[in-house]
């Protein structure tokens, strides 16, 4: 076993690295591989693989811990700055309808997938204290809401233990892989179900020459001094919510104890806020002006290797035990879709915004820009956009259907 925290991350980035390299291969074996296996899959499954066989030891090691204290609130802050208000807003408001459908879909299917599954069999649901599968679940809603940095926010708050934390990643990542996959798919019919839909989509191409333009428009090559103003905001901001968290939590345990309840007493909780409103009030500055100089390129460095070190948490022999959580991930991943494509056809969305809307959700900003992209190259900005919306939504609407499930769990 591997016990030093250098030499583990060194294995980690290569890892990364490999997946990476091979995944841009242009051989027909590779693009077949990974048409089948998304290279998000095994960013998490295989460090998951290094922990099984005892390679290295993800209870033991400070990787995760560092990593999420600090590159965590940085990744969130980067995405957030990019927000485009007024890009957004020429989306329409289909665009956004079909994101926040998403989002409700998701908050819906949680607690309902969790009663149902519990009316069938109680011992699936039950747990106490860090083993309520209410807070494993909690992780799934902070990843189906935004992505990656918000399901480590949530593991962070609820503190599920890392047993039951290894079942419910598995579940969350070959779940959402699967809906992907559908949704994929269905791009290829998108015509067909458009009407079905009785949805007009001519919209989108005006759409896609409008973020083409605006994309060429803004393209820079970032200079050193761009990389340290994106170091700056990004730990700056983490920093901050940092010293403002040390404050407002010892506050709240003292003269609001019962807050622990909803778990407000959290510091993470607090620095998780704090740099989401950071963010999203750096977009509606000049600072914006540094997403186009990378600050979403970095953002994505600093999650995938959370991602990694999530996966390194994992231990794949724990899946096994309660193959019941799969059902409960069904089921909400049903009512998701059942939610996200029944106020399309009510509202005769095109399927293209429905489809990016759910996966900026499930997916966010790892798988958005690939569904999108599945419809034409140039809209996979569409799915960045909504996808920063995720991880804006994700830690705040991921909280409150933790707890929801935290009130169906205890009322069965």
């Amino acid at each position: 076993m591997i016990q030093n925290d250098a030499v583990v991350l060194g294995i980690l980035m290569l890892t990364l690295g490999l997946i990476f390299y091979t995944a841009s291969l242009p051989q027909k074996g590779w693009t077949k591989f990974y048409g089948v296996v998304p290279p998000l899959l095994l960013c998490y499954f295989i460090p998951g693989i290094y922990n099984s066989i005892g390679l290295v030891d993800g209870a033991e090691s400070q990787l995760y811990p560092v990593i999420s204290r600090y590159l965590l609130p940085a990744c969130l802050v980067l995405f957030t700055l990019g927000m485009d208000w007024k890009s957004l807003a020429k989306l329409g408001p289909q665009a956004v309808i079909m994101m926040l459908a998403g989002t409700a879909g998701v908050m819906i299917g949680g607690p309902v997938a969790l009663w149902l599954v519990g009316q069938l069999s109680p011992d699936t649901v039950q747990g106490e204290g860090p083993d309520a599968v209410w807070r494993g679940l909690a992780t799934i809603a902070g990843s189906w809401i935004g992505g990656g940095a918000n399901q480590t926010a949530l593991k962070e708050v609820f503190q599920p233990s890392d047993r039951l934390f290894s079942q419910v990643v598995a579940v969350d990542v070959l779940v959402a892989e699967l809906w992907m996959a559908v949704l994929i798919y269905g791009a290829g019919y998108a015509a067909r179900i458009d009407a079905r839909l009785e949805a007009d989509s001519s919209r989108i191409a005006d759409v896609q020459n409008r973020l083409e333009s605006i994309e060429l428009a803004n393209q820079r090559i970032p200079a050193m001094r761009n990389l340290l103003y994106l170091g700056a905001v990004g730990f700056g901001a983490t920093g901050l919510a940092h010293f403002l968290a040390d404050l407002i939590t010892p506050f709240l345990s003292e003269n609001y104890p019962e807050l622990a309840r909803y778990s407000l007493t959290s510091s993470f909780f607090w620095i998780i806020a704090l740099v989401t409103f950071m963010g999203l009030s750096f977009s509606l500055t000049p600072i914006r002006k540094l997403e186009y100089v990378g600050a979403s390129r970095m953002g994505s460095v600093f999650l995938y290797i959370l991602v990694a070190t999530i996966g390194m948490q994992m231990d794949l022999r724990a899946v096994a035990d309660n193959p019941g959580l799969f059902a409960i991930g069904l089921v909400w991943m049903l009512v998701h879709a059942a939610f996200v494509i029944g106020v399309a056809k009510l509202l005769k969305i095109p399927f293209f915004f429905a489809a990016v809307g759910s996966q900026a959700n499930v997916g966010g900003s790892a798988s958005a820009p690939v569904v999108a992209a599945a419809f034409h190259p140039s809209l996979a900005t569409v799915g960045v956009l909504l996808s920063i919306l995720g991880y804006a939504l994700g830690s705040y609407a991921g909280y409150l259907t933790a707890l929801m499930m935290q009130w169906v769990s205890e009322g069965l």
